[in-house]
């Protein structure tokens, strides 16, 4: 699926406007309570969501929620007819175990139930083709590196 020159255009600036406001709520220490890992982690969620977007994917959700359950969906998006819900590991070194190895059985789990209320609340929930991503975002010394990885885990 290929996204229109406006449209490339226009996610363009929404991502620079969101890039410079990042870069100034951390210049002007916005949160300073706020631990740095996770602000790494705020910083590749937002990578992801433009990496994504470029590629095609409509996104629908991001840090869905709910109630009932622990825990968050990071993306959850449309790449064609399939839905994806997709998660983003951040890190800011390649030095240690590669991001995506962070996404255990636990995580696996929690993602999966996630994703089963997610479809339970849409109509129609019975045709619909899911599977679940992970992004890998790594910030080093130039721009953002990505790996995608299509359907990680069943």
């Amino acid at each position: 699926m290929q996204i229109s020159r406006f449209e490339q255009y226009r996610l363009s600036i929404f991502q620079r406007t969101t890039v410079w406001l990042d870069r100034q709520a951390m210049r002007k220490a916005v949160s300073p309570g706020r631990v740095a890992h996770l602000t790494t982690g705020l910083r590749g969620e937002d990578a992801a969501y433009f990496y994504l977007r470029h590629l095609g994917y409509i996104i629908v959700a991001r840090r869905w929620r709910n109630s009932r359950l622990r825990g968050d969906v990071d993306l959850i998006g449309w790449d064609g007819e399939t839905l994806c819900f997709i998660e983003v590991k951040t890190r800011s070194s390649r030095a240690f175990l590669p991001a995506e190895v962070a996404v255990d059985s636990e995580k696996r789990k929690m993602l999966y139930r996630m994703a089963q209320e997610y479809i339970r609340q849409m109509e129609n929930f019975n045709r619909i083709s899911m599977r679940f991503d992970v992004v890998s975002v790594y910030f080093t010394d130039g721009p953002p590196e990505f790996e995608l990885f299509l359907n990680a885990f069943v």
